[in-house]
C-alpha cells in the first residue's frame, strides 16, 4: 500500500501517515520499528529528548529499506537553542541516528518560559542546518501563532501540535492553511489520559458502521481532513491495524460528525505554561 504523501511549502513530499516513537525506549524500539517498516510505513518520526534516535538509527540500518524510501524526522530540545548549542545537537542527533542527514528538524517546543526569546536563535540554526543540506526540510512544534510571528526569513514548513478529536485545533488548523504551513498530528488518538477519544459514542458509532477499529476512524479522520499524522503503538498487531487504514473512507456526514467532538480536551503540555 502506497501512503499518500503531502507537498510542504519547500517542495519537500512527506508520507502522510507515519510511525511515531515517543515514550518508547532506546532498547526496547528497534523491534517496532522494524515492524513499522515491513508493515510499509515509510516515516518515522523521533526526537533528541525521546533518548530512542539510537535504537531508531539501527532499525534503519537493520530493515533493509533504502535510506533514501525512509522520512525521518527529530526534534532540537529545549536546552539547545542557542546557536551552538544547536549545532552540536543536530550532529549528535545525526550521529545516533547514523544518517547524514534528516528529512525534517524541528524545535521540539518554543520553550518561552525557561528559555524566553531562544527559539528565534534556533530558528535561525535551523535555516542553516538547512541551507548546508543536514535537513531537508524545517519545522516547529507546539507552536502558537504568536510564537510563528516572531520567526523571520524561511516559514516552517509544518507545526506539529497535539490533535485529536476531543481536541481539534480548528483555528490553529486554519491559521496554519492561511500561512501555508502543513499541520501534523501528534497524540493523535487521544489516549494518553482517560477519557479516550478511542470510546468516545460517536468514534464507537462510526467504527460500527465501516468496520474499522476506533482507532483506524480517527486516522482516517485526520487524513481526510488533511493532518499528517503519527499514531504510536509498540504492539506489532496496532501497527498492523493503525496502518490498514487506506480501504475504507469516512463519509462527510462522519468526518464532520468526529470533527464536532472538540471539548478543548487538551492531553500534553500548553507551550504558554509549560517548558
Amino acid at each position: 500500500m502506497t501512503v499518500p504523501q503531502i507537498t510542504l511549502n519547500d517542495g519537500v513530499r512527506i508520507p502522510q501517515l507515519g510511525y511515531g516513537v515517543w515514550r518508547v525506549k532506546d532498547d526496547q524500539v528497534v523491534a517496532p520499528v522494524l515492524k513499522a517498516l515491513e508493515v510499509g510505513y515509510r516515516h518515522i518520526d523521533t526526537a533528541a529528548v525521546y533518548g530512542n534516535e539510537a535504537g531508531v538509527g539501527k532499525a534503519v540500518a537493520e530493515s533493509g529499506v533504502p535510506r533514501d524510501e525512509i522520512f525521518i524526522t527529530s526534534k532540537l530540545w529545549n536546552d539547545k537553542h542557542h546557536k551552538d548549542d544547536a549545532r552540536q545537537a543536530i550532529e549528535e542527533t545525526l550521529t545516533k541516528l547514523g544518517v547524514d542527514h534528516l528529512d525534517l528538524y524541528l524545535i521540539h517546543w518554543p520553550a518561552v518560559v525557561k528559555h524566553g526569546d531562544a527559539y528565534i536563535e534556533a530558528w535561525d540554526s535551523l535555516q542553516q542546518f538547512k541551507a548546508e543540506g543536514l535537513t531537508r526540510s524545517i519545522g516547529v512544534s507546539n507552536f502558537n501563532p504568536e510564537h510563528l510571528d516572531r520567526l523571520d526569513g524561511t516559514t516552517p514548513s509544518l507545526n506539529q501540535i497535539e490533535v485529536h478529536p476531543s481536541f481539534n485545533r480548528a483555528d490553529l488548523r486554519a491559521e496554519h492553511e492561511r500561512r501555508g504551513i502543513a499541520t501534523e498530528a501528534w497524540s493523535p488518538l487521544g489516549n494518553q489520559h482517560a477519557p479516550s477519544d478511542l470510546d468516545l459514542p460517536e468514534v464507537v458509532q462510526v467504527a460500527e458502521q465501516t468496520g474499522l477499529s476506533p482507532a483506524q476512524v480517527i486516522i482516517r479522520w485526520h487524513l481526510q481532513i488533511g493532518n499528517i499524522v503519527i499514531p504510536k503503538s509498540v504492539t506489532p498487531s496496532r501497527i498492523e491495524e493503525n496502518f490498514a487504514v487506506f480501504g475504507t473512507e469516512l463519509s462527510t456526514e462522519q468526518v464532520d460528525l468526529l470533527s464536532g467532538l472538540d471539548k478543548g480536551n487538551r492531553q500534553g503540555g500548553n507551550p504558554l505554561v509549560d517548558h
